[in-house]
């Protein structure tokens, strides 16, 4: 019910937990919107600990149970739901045996969190940044948001962050100002500007500097590239770090499969492949995709040796089983302007309401 009610509200940047959509969706609105609008630097914002369960009343970096009833009560009159929505916020966290009241957050797991997180970033981020693009905003400006992971796309670095003799600030600082007004900071480490864009490079070789910095997004670390013709493109591979952590997850887990039979092995790590590249095979990461299967398997190889002293395991042979048992590294997922194109067509008769129009983060 509350899914049917707040789905006529949520805004068209807004990605995070939302009945068809997904991560995807938002890394195809964002592409697109680098890819066609005036982007020239980017904000990389976070909201530090929106998820956790704050157990300290001093520690204010989360969801205020004030703020997000009030913000409930503005949509919704039923006192029933009210009081099962008050319910859920203070079911608390339970740890070694013992249930410890919850008086802020919304409960990281909880079946309802994910709604109610966006319920309060819709009143407290989304509204607010949509009214500051249109009355503040002297140039280009786009904006994707899943959940708490924000990224915003400016023309002029002005608009982005920048204090006047006057002392007027822009949009970092003032939403900065208001996360704080409702118990929310941003990530200081996670939280950057940086020059981004079809005209990064360019610009920044002309003043003498490097190549432009890259951000990372829902598990992509996001590039400025060229096309083999010289064309601005934007490259996404997978985040090393992330990579990483799951090779030492599939380590610890062979380890523990050790001695069981190959094909079985080899249908857990089918799955675990399938799993990785079901998200990442995405256009100019064919590269990463190679590498992480190249290191699945030379895992398997290692793992098998170890069974026995008398190893008999050659690379031919290990080659030959992940030809049978491995998925190839293919890009399973189309080019971001083609799929962006058939979810938001453009001739469809809501394609000018303003907050389907802004699915790529902006006006057009």
């Amino acid at each position: 019910m509350l899914n049917s009610i707040y789905e006529e509200d949520f805004l068209g940047f807004s990605y995070g937990f939302r009945p068809g959509r997904g991560p995807h969706d938002a890394l195809d609105a964002l592409a697109v919107a680098i890819d066609t609008r005036k982007v020239n630097y980017i904000l990389d914002a976070d909201i530090q600990s929106f998820f956790d369960v704050v157990l300290e009343a001093r520690l204010r970096h989360d969801v205020s149970h004030d703020w997000l009833t009030r913000f409930v009560e503005h949509r919704i009159g039923d006192t029933r739901m009210l009081r099962l929505i008050q319910k859920w916020l203070k079911v608390g966290v339970l740890e070694d045996g013992i249930v410890t009241p919850g008086e802020l957050g919304t409960g990281q797991g909880s079946v309802i969190s994910p709604l109610l997180a966006n319920v309060y970033l819709h009143y407290v981020f989304d509204l607010w940044a949509e009214q500051w693009r249109r009355r503040e905003a002297k140039g280009d400006m786009i904006i994707v948001r899943y959940a708490d992971d924000i990224v915003v796309g400016f023309e002029h670095e002005a608009d982005a962050s920048w204090r006047s003799a006057r002392g007027a600030t822009r949009f970092w600082d003032d939403m900065d100002r208001r996360l704080q007004e409702f118990a929310l900071t941003l990530h200081p480490d996670k939280t950057r500007l940086i020059e981004f864009g079809r005209h990064a490079a360019g610009n920044r070789a002309r003043r003498g500097l490097g190549k432009p910095e890259t951000f990372n997004f829902l598990g992509l670390t996001h590039i400025c590239g060229r096309t083999r013709g010289g064309r601005f493109q934007l490259l996404r591979h997978t985040r090393r770090d992330r990579a990483r952590a799951k090779h030492r997850a599939i380590k610890d887990e062979l380890r523990k499969r050790m001695h069981q039979p190959i094909p079985e092995q080899g249908r857990w790590l089918r799955q675990v492949v399938n799993g990785f590249f079901g998200y990442h095979a995405v256009p100019t990461n064919s590269a990463a995709l190679s590498a992480f299967r190249f290191n699945v398997l030379d895992l398997w190889r290692r793992t098998l040796r170890r069974r026995s002293q008398k190893d008999g395991f050659t690379w031919e042979r290990i080659v030959r089983l992940a030809d049978h048992w491995l998925p190839k590294p293919l890009i399973r997922h189309p080019w971001p302007k083609a799929r962006f194109a058939v979810k938001h067509p453009r001739w469809e008769p809501y394609a000018l309401i303003g907050h389907v129009r802004n699915c790529a983060g902006g006006a057009g």
